[in-house]
């Protein structure tokens, strides 16, 4: 796989455009200076995690003795209890924070950004060319940076598609999302039985 495709991939499972919703439901209560800050904060993070784990990933599941299908199978647990609660929101949020709590960490950098999907795809990617780590920093740079323009421009997409349009993309990207979840959780039980 060249750098560039892989980039492609990794951006595509980040899925920034899919969490913006989220991200902008999980900010909408702080003071727009402050969401950016939060927001590079996060990045930052999600980054830091994924370049722990492209590097020394499976040292540390193996360490944990913990495996692939059962990063899967968790991740897909996460993601579908982010899911309902974007398609039926409660008053603290898709994510339980209190109006004006700052999330931190979690659910932002991980799983939001540095998903089990990405993660998993960095393993691969890792272990099938150890030899070109450099190839896959770079698509991973690439990716994220890629994601870190999407997100920083959230306040455009805000003014294109107004409150509704990006409750009913929330709603909708809850479906979508209860579909990957499960099918996260499927492959992991899969793996996991076979």
């Amino acid at each position: 796989m060249e750098i560039l495709s892989a980039a492609v991939m990794l951006f595509l499972i980040m899925d920034p455009l899919g969490n913006l919703p989220v991200i902008l439901s999980i900010l909408k209560h702080l003071d727009p200076k402050r969401r950016r800050v939060v927001l590079i904060r996060e990045l930052s993070f999600a980054l830091v995690v994924l370049l722990l784990f492209l590097f020394a990933g499976k040292s540390i599941l193996n360490f944990l003795h913990i495996e692939a299908e059962t990063l899967r199978i968790s991740g897909g647990l996460i993601l579908f209890i982010i899911a309902i609660r974007m398609i039926f929101p409660q008053p603290g949020g898709v994510v339980g924070l209190a109006a004006g709590e700052e999330p931190f960490f979690v659910p932002m950098a991980v799983p939001m950004i540095a998903g089990p999907s990405v993660i998993a795809s960095l393993l691969l990617l890792s272990s099938h060319s150890p030899d070109r780590m450099l190839d896959w920093s770079l698509a991973l740079l690439l990716a994220w940076g890629a994601t870190f323009l999407v997100l920083m421009f959230y306040s455009f997409f805000h003014r294109v598609l107004g409150e509704k349009g990006l409750k009913a993309i929330e709603r909708l990207m809850g479906l979508l999302l209860v579909m990957m979840s499960t099918q996260m959780f499927l492959d992991g039980m899969k793996q996991y039985l076979g």
